[in-house]
C-alpha cells in the first residue's frame, strides 16, 4: 500500500526500512533533511513539508505520525488534518493517552477523516523481529491499514483491539505491565548482587531463560546488559518515565482497581531521579529528634 509517514526517530526509521523490504510506496517527512536522505536511501521519498508529503500521495490518503506524545503530536495531527479531505486517514502511532485518541476522533470526524491510533511495542528491536501493534479505530480504516500492519508485525502481532483509543489504551496498560515486571528483574538481581556467594548474574539471567516461569525478553535484555557490565558501573541509576504508568494508575483510581505493583515501580522511578530526597531527610531530623540517633551532615 502507500502512506505517509512523519517522525523518523530510533523506531520511525526502522518502521519505514521495515515496510520498503516488502515494498509499500513510503513518503517520508522530518525535521532533519538529513534523516530524510537517510531514508530515502532504502527507498523512501522525501518530502520538503507536510504538504509536499500530502501532495504526493494517490487518495484516499494515509498518513502516519510517529512523533513524540503530547504537544509534538497534537501539532502535526491538526497541521495534517487541514491538509487532507474526506475520507483520508491519520493513524497515530506514538505513545498517546487514549483520551486524547477519542477528542481528536470526534473533531477529524466532522471533517470526514477517519483516525487509527496504533499502540507501538518493540522498541530498536522491531525492524529485526517486528512491532507489537495494538490498533483502534473505525473498522474500515483499519482494513484499509492492515497490509501496513501486517508487515510492520510479526505473524500474528497485530490486532483490532476495538474503537478508536482502545489502541493506547492497551498499550497504556502494556506499558504498565512493563514497568512492573522491570521493577520485579531490578529488585531480584539488587539482593543477588548481595549475596556472599559472589554470584554470577549474566549466567543466571541466561539459566532462567531455559524454561523458568520468569523467563522473558525483558530478561535476555537483563542477561545482555549484564554480560557488558557485570556491576552496571557505567550506568547511574536515573530512570525516567514515558507517562503510560501514570495514566494508568489514574485510571485505576477513577475505576477503584488495585494497581499497588505497577505503583511502587512508578514511585520507584520518581525516587531514583532524586538525588537528595526531601522526605528521606526528614526521616532523618525525626529519628534524631525522638531519639538522639546520629545523623550525617
Amino acid at each position: 500500500m502507500e502512506l505517509g509517514f512523519i517522525g523518523l526517530g530510533k523506531m520511525g526509521m526502522n518502521m519505514v526500512t521495515r515496510l520498503r523490504r516488502d515494498q509499500h510506496r513510503v513518503v517520508v517527512f522530518d525535521r532533519s533533511t538529513e534523516i530524510i536522505k537517510q531514508a530515502e536511501t532504502h527507498g523512501c521519498i522525501g518530502a520538503s513539508s507536510l504538504a509536499d508529503l500530502v501532495g504526493k500521495l494517490a487518495s484516499p490518503k494515509t498518513v502516519w505520525v510517529m512523533v513524540p506524545s503530547g504537544v509534538p503530536t497534537e501539532e502535526t495531527v491538526q497541521a495534517v488534518a487541514a491538509l487532507l479531505q474526506p475520507g483520508d486517514i491519520i493513524v497515530d502511532g506514538g505513545n498517546t493517552r487514549y483520551h486524547d485518541d477519542v477528542r481528536r476522533a470526534e473533531g477529524l470526524k466532522k471533517k470526514g477523516i477517519r483516525y487509527v491510533d496504533a499502540g507501538t511495542s518493540g522498541g530498536i528491536w522491531g525492524l529485526q523481529v517486528g512491532y507489537c501493534l495494538m490498533v483502534g479505530g473505525e473498522k474500515e480504516a483499519v482494513d484499509h491499514l492492515a497490509p501496513a500492519l501486517t508487515t510492520l508485525a510479526p505473524p500474528k502481532g497485530w490486532a483490532h483491539v476495538g474503537a478508536v483509543g482502545a489502541g493506547h489504551y492497551v498499550k497504556m496498560v502494556h506499558n504498565g505491565i512493563e514497568y512492573s515486571m522491570m521493577q520485579g528483574y531490578a529488585e531480584g538481581f539488587e539482593l543477588m548482587s548481595k549475596s556472599d556467594y559472589k554470584l554470577d548474574l549474566a549466567r543466571i539471567a541466561d539459566l532462567w531463560m531455559q524454561g523458568s516461569v520468569v523467563r522473558s525478553w525483558l530478561l535476555e535484555l537483563a542477561a545482555s546488559a549484564l554480560k557488558d557490565d557485570p556491576k552496571l558501573e557505567h550506568l547511574k541509576g536515573y530512570v525516567q518515565d514515558s507517562g503510560e504508568g501514570r495514566w494508568m494508575v489514574a485510571d485505576a483510581i477513577e475505576k477503584d482497581v488495585p494497581v499497588p505493583t505497577l505503583t511502587t515501580a512508578l514511585f520507584t522511578r520518581f525516587r531514583s531521579r532524586q538525588e537528595q530526597s526531601f522526605a528521606e531527610k526528614m526521616l532523618a531530623a525525626l529519628r534524631n529528634a525522638f531519639g538522639g540517633h546520629a545523623v550525617r551532615r
